[in-house]
């Protein structure tokens, strides 16, 4: 079993996206940096009263191995390590609050930040031969594998975080959210933290999506697993900002995710190419997302896909919100590191 293990993980490594030279333009990096990285290593998210968290900070710390800063990324590193890995159990906290005593203003861990910190320190340690950096990724890799995944009827899932979303927790719990499976991450982890079943919480989390978009044209955000995969009690049942991500972390995987990419593209884009945020109930568009951040994502899919080309106006980066700025800069890096004629 241990070899079979191993010879898995080295499949998905061979997956994964390689370290290139920097991916981001120097002066796309710098725009991001200026408008949402501070003077302490936090990253602002300034769409939601100013404040930090483990998924800003994970999206920060691989942003800046894209663009090759080793000095920016320590900063960022040293606000995550001192300000969000303060639990017990190795994991970050998720949500931290300026001006607030404490700051950290809520202790529960997310995962999607607890893994993208894990990758980003992982691609850090491998980029610029940093042995800290690796022994960081192998014990948060550690933490996730044992607080974050579980078996449930079958399969290996994922929680969203360590309280709230069992079993035990609530009446139809288990709760999962498929937009923090962070599916390029998963080989990395595998390779740092061998002994947790990354392979079965990556297969699980495009079982579930498939069955979700075989009943559904969008997946709700938060999804009860209980019996049948259904929206969760006491979450809106919405396709919703979260979610907008599924599509660019399966083109980031690179691992052959075309009809899943396509389905989910297609059903929360309008025709004029705008992102909408959906009511499952109804079907209906309840928020139209017209920002640049949120457009290049289908637009991306498209080129890989289909080869049409990015229009224009979205290669070019210009900041306006933490969220939408940070998907823009991340799918122009893919692009630029997996498909450069999209960016041509």
């Amino acid at each position: 079993m241990r070899v079979w293990k191993i010879v898995l993980t080295a499949l998905l490594l061979a997956c994964s996206p390689a370290l290139a030279a920097s991916t981001l333009s120097a002066d796309s990096w710098a725009r991001y940096r200026a408008s949402f990285l501070d003077d302490t290593g936090r990253i602002v998210d300034t769409g939601n009263d100013g404040i930090s968290h483990s998924e800003g900070q994970g999206y920060g710390l691989l942003l800046a191995v894209m663009a090759d800063d080793p000095a920016n990324f320590d900063r960022i590193w040293s606000f995550t390590r001192t300000q969000l890995l303060v639990r017990d159990d190795g994991l970050a906290a998720w949500r931290w609050t300026p001006g607030a005593q404490p700051p950290v203003t809520d202790l529960n861990d997310a995962s999607d930040g607890d893994i993208l910190i894990a990758l980003a320190l992982a691609r850090g340690a491998d980029r610029w031969q940093r042995p800290d950096l690796r022994q960081a990724a192998t014990a948060l890799a550690e933490a996730i594998g044992s607080h974050l995944l579980f078996e449930h009827d079958g399969q290996v899932l994922l929680r969203p975080g360590v309280a709230g979303f069992d079993r035990s927790d609530r009446a139809d719990g288990p709760v999962v959210n498929l937009s923090y499976w962070v599916f390029e991450a998963f080989g990395e982890l595998a390779a740092l933290a061998p002994d947790h079943d990354w392979i079965g919480v990556a297969k699980s989390g495009r079982q579930l999506l498939t069955q979700v978009l075989s009943d559904a044209p969008l997946p709700p955000e938060w999804l009860s697993v209980a019996d049948r995969p259904r929206p969760a009690e006491g979450f809106p049942a919405e396709f919703g900002y979260n979610a907008l991500r599924l599509p660019l972390y399966l083109m980031r995987a690179q691992e052959g995710d075309a009809d899943l990419m396509r389905k989910l593209a297609s059903a929360m884009t309008d025709e004029d190419g705008n992102l909408r945020i959906v009511d499952l109930a109804s079907g209906a568009t309840t928020h139209t997302l017209s920002d640049s951040g949120y457009r290049i994502i289908p637009a991306a899919i498209a080129c890989v896909l289909d080869g049409a080309p990015v229009p224009e106006d979205l290669r070019r980066f210009a900041p306006t919100l933490y969220y939408p700025s940070t998907l823009h800069l991340l799918t122009l890096g893919t692009l630029s590191e997996t498909h450069p004629e999209c960016l041509r």
